[in-house]
């Protein structure tokens, strides 16, 4: 592939190739600063920036002096313990039987919790919902009841909530939303936020997933724990090799 000089400083030519090995080491959020013609263009302003610093540093020695050697020697120690670190880590295998055994022995872990879909209208008087309840019981529509009568910014939709998994609503509407009959509206619901009418849409009922569906997901979590494992068991292992003294009061 034809090298692509974005541009020189000096006899250093900066290439696309070093623009894109930058953008990868940086996370997602940053990046995306990048993306356009114009981001790219602040990217390169600061690439050459960089460079134009680095060749007066070594021009003035800046490299050899002791305050720079002791940073450097500092950056080394803290890339080396991560790098053995990681060498430890790295050498962890999981073969598929035991990511399918694990899946089988923590099967909770990967089940969808229940979840409802509903609309709701929110009022303070409990005598003022119960009469927007007749209404509805007579032939009113509950979407056009919310966007009349709530006081929720839901009304906007109609009341409409979306679909939310228990554990998420206050406990009060919560009993409601997963106890009341479907498609009908329930009587008022007292919470700290006022008096609810519901109208639940649906159900989901608490499942677990199939293996093929979450494979990927418990193989990772299966490889935490083991990492976790391993740098504990290699922590006690070279505590042994290298005698450890901790001095408790000197925290206090």
């Amino acid at each position: 592939m034809e090298k692509i000089v974005l541009a020189k400083v000096g006899d250093k030519e900066l290439t696309k190739d070093d623009m894109i090995a930058i953008m990868r080491n940086l996370p997602q959020q940053d990046a995306q600063n990048f993306s356009s013609f114009e981001g790219r263009k602040v990217l390169l302003d600061e690439m050459v920036a960089g460079e134009l610093f680095y060749k007066r540093a070594v021009e003035k020695g800046f490299d050899q002096e002791d305050d720079f050697l002791a940073i450097m020697a500092e950056t080394k120690r803290a890339m080396l313990q991560r790098y053995a670190v990681q060498k430890s880590l790295d050498a962890i295998v999981v073969e598929p039987s035991e990511v399918e055994a694990y899946y089988e022995a923590h099967k909770n872990n990967f089940a969808e919790v229940p979840k409802a879909k509903a609309k709701h209208i929110l009022m303070t008087d409990e005598a003022d919902i119960m009469e927007v309840k007749n209404e509805i019981d007579s032939g009113m529509d509950f979407e056009e009841a919310a966007k009349k009568y709530s006081t929720c910014p839901s009304k906007e939709r109609g009341g409409d909530l979306g679909t939310f998994e228990r554990g998420r609503m206050v406990p009060e509407f919560e009993e409601a939303a997963f106890a009341q009959e479907i498609g009908q509206v329930g009587d008022p619901v007292k919470t700290q936020f006022g008096y609810h009418l519901l109208l639940v849409e649906e159900r989901i009922e608490a499942s677990v997933k199939a293996f093929e569906e979450v494979e990927n997901q418990v193989r990772q979590e299966l490889i935490g724990r083991k990492q976790t494992e391993v740098y504990r068991s290699e922590i006690e292992a070279l505590k042994e090799v290298y005698p450890v003294e901790i001095n408790e009061d000197g925290l206090r």
